[in-house]
Parts: C-alpha cells; sequence; structure tokens
C-alpha cells in the first residue's frame, strides 16, 4: 500500500481556514508544528496503526480539528495548570492541545504500548517540553490534574469512575462527545454534576460535537 499523499501547501490553506472558522489566531510556528504533527501521525500510522483515518485531509478534519475546536473553550477553563488525556492514542486531543497551549502541561495516557511511544516520539522530534506520554491503564495512574479529558475514549460513568482519584481538589472532567449524550448523563452517580454541555462547530465536519463539562458534586 502507498503512502497517503502530503499536500503541506493545500493542508496549510485548509488549516488555516479552519482555525480562522474557529476564531483561534495561532502563530506561524504554531500551525507549523501542527502540520508537523499531522505528518508524523499520517508517516507512523501506517506501521502502528494509531487511526483507522488513513487519508491526511481526512485526518485534518476529523481529528486535528476536531481537538482544535475545544481549544478556546479550554483556555477559558485553564489559562495553565495540568491536563490529562485519558485514551489519547495517536496524541488527540492532547497534542494539539500541547502545541496551541505552550502554558499547559499535558500528559497523554494510553493503554497500548505503541501509541504512548509515538507520543513520547512526537514531543522529542517538535521539542515540546509541555508533553509527556504515559503507557499505563488510568485506572492504576498517579498523580493529580486540574482537567482530565477524554476523546470517545468510554462512557461518562466508566470515565469518571476510572479517573476521579486524579482530580486536584476543583478540578474538573472535559469529556468530548458528538450530540449530547443524554442517557450517559442520566447514567452518572449522584456524586458527578454536569455544570455544563458546550456545543462546538469543527470546520468542515458535518457532525454534532459537544463538551460535557463535569465536576465532583459537592457534600454537605
Amino acid at each position: 500500500m502507498s503512502q497517503p499523499a502530503f499536500d503541506r501547501n493545500q493542508l496549510a490553506t485548509e488549516l488555516d481556514a479552519g482555525l480562522a472558522s474557529l476564531r483561534l489566531p495561532l502563530k506561524p510556528a504554531t500551525r507549523a508544528a501542527l502540520l508537523d504533527y499531522l505528518q508524523l501521525l499520517v508517516k507512523w500510522n501506517r506501521v502502528y496503526n494509531l487511526t483507522s483515518v488513513r487519508e491526511p485531509q481526512d485526518m485534518l478534519r476529523r481529528h486535528l480539528l476536531d481537538s482544535l475546536a475545544t481549544v478556546p473553550a479550554l483556555q477559558r477553563r485553564l489559562p495553565t495548570g495540568r491536563v490529562l488525556d485519558v485514551g489519547s492514542g495517536g496524541g488527540l486531543p492532547g497534542v494539539a492541545w500541547a502545541i496551541a497551549c505552550p502554558s499547559l502541561d499535558v500528559t497523554c495516557v494510553d493503554a497500548v504500548q505503541k501509541k504512548s511511544a509515538f507520543v513520547q516520539q512526537v514531543a522529542g522530534t517538535l521539542g515540546l517540553s509541555n508533553l509527556r506520554a504515559t503507557h499505563a491503564r488510568v485506572e492504576h495512574l498517579t498523580g493529580s490534574y486540574d482537567v482530565v479529558a477524554s476523546r470517545a475514549f468510554a462512557s461518562l460513568a466508566d470515565f469518571v469512575g476510572c479517573t476521579s482519584h486524579l482530580l486536584v481538589p476543583g478540578g474538573v472532567w472535559l469529556a468530548m462527545k458528538g450530540r449530547k449524550p443524554v442517557a450517559e448523563i442520566s447514567a452518572l452517580p449522584d456524586d458527578v454534576a454536569v455544570f455544563h454541555v458546550e456545543q462546538l462547530h469543527v470546520p468542515g465536519l458535518p457532525a454534532e460535537r459537544c463538551i460535557v463539562w463535569m465536576r465532583p458534586r459537592a457534600t454537605q
């Protein structure tokens, strides 16, 4: 199977248009780093099977812009601090966040070793000192984070159940979902509160997307 063509100029044009639509101004060096990451994802996907999406343009829309669409909301919530991306796979959204938000300290955790190795390679290749990768099951992870995030990792109940020990006091969960997951929200335990469901628009992606923001419910 031949390597998918990577037309950097075309992808740069679409990335710039997507960032403009998201009202997310990024420096030229930051935009270049996002394309460098995308190119690494395309290159190593053939070997590591990081994502079922194969074409660079599809990766840009369905993965990179999808992740970047959450950046304004994340920056409003956490201008600086520690973020954990649970089940990050090939580094989405964690790598995109580390590139676009250099003031954040981002850790990507995945139970598949080759995926964590890829993210660590990205961190080294792109010189991202604020990005690290951990190979572990999140249930066994230690540490404390201001935001614990997931993108298509598990149901909301399973997500909060296996990560509640990782939130700092006052910390929150960020779950990226498609349409508002009403049934999943209803199935959350009583000690978890959904305080906002934030609708997102992903340029070039004709699908519903949202962030479900959650926090531990205050005990009396």
